[in-house]
C-alpha cells in the first residue's frame, strides 16, 4: 500500500504504508486512520515532533556506530557487507515530509493524506 501525502505548497510525498504510519503516528496523528489532515495551526507542533524523532534515530545510530568494533567490521566486508547495503533509516525516510510541513506552514497551507 502506498501513502500519499498531499499540500498545495510543495509536491506529493508518496511512501510505502508502513513508514507512513509510522511517520503518521509520530505527527501525533492516529495510524490506523487511512485520511487524514495536519491543520496549519498543527503545523509547528508536527515539525516539532518529526525533527526530534529524526535527532533520536540519528543519535541511536551514532551509538551503535560507536559500539561495533574494527572486527565487526572486518567480518562484513569479508561477507561482502558494505555501508551500501544499510538499512533506510527513519531520518532518511522523514526527510521529504519534514520539507513538505516546513513549506506548508510558511504558505500557511495543510497537509493532508488519503484523500
Amino acid at each position: 500500500m502506498l501513502v500519499t501525502f498531499k499540500s498545495h505548497a510543495s509536491a506529493d510525498v508518496i511512501m510505502f504504508g508502513d513508514a507512513a504510519k509510522k511517520l503518521v503516528g509520530i505527527l501525533g496523528k492516529d495510524p490506523a486512520d487511512a485520511k487524514g489532515i495536519v491543520t496549519v495551526q498543527q503545523l509547528p507542533e508536527a515539525i516539532a515532533r518529526l525533527k526530534a524523532a529524526i535527532e533520536e534515530e540519528r543519535a541511536r545510530q551514532a551509538e551503535l556506530e560507536r559500539q561495533r568494533s574494527h572486527a565487526d567490521e572486518e567480518a562484513e566486508k569479508e561477507a561482502g557487507n558494505t555501508g551500501m547495503a544499510a538499512p533506510v533509516g527513519l531520518a532518511q525516510r522523514a526527510w521529504p515530509l519534514l520539507a513538505m510541513l516546513e513549506e506548508s506552514l510558511r504558505e500557511e497551507t495543510p497537509v493532508v493524506w488519503g484523500v
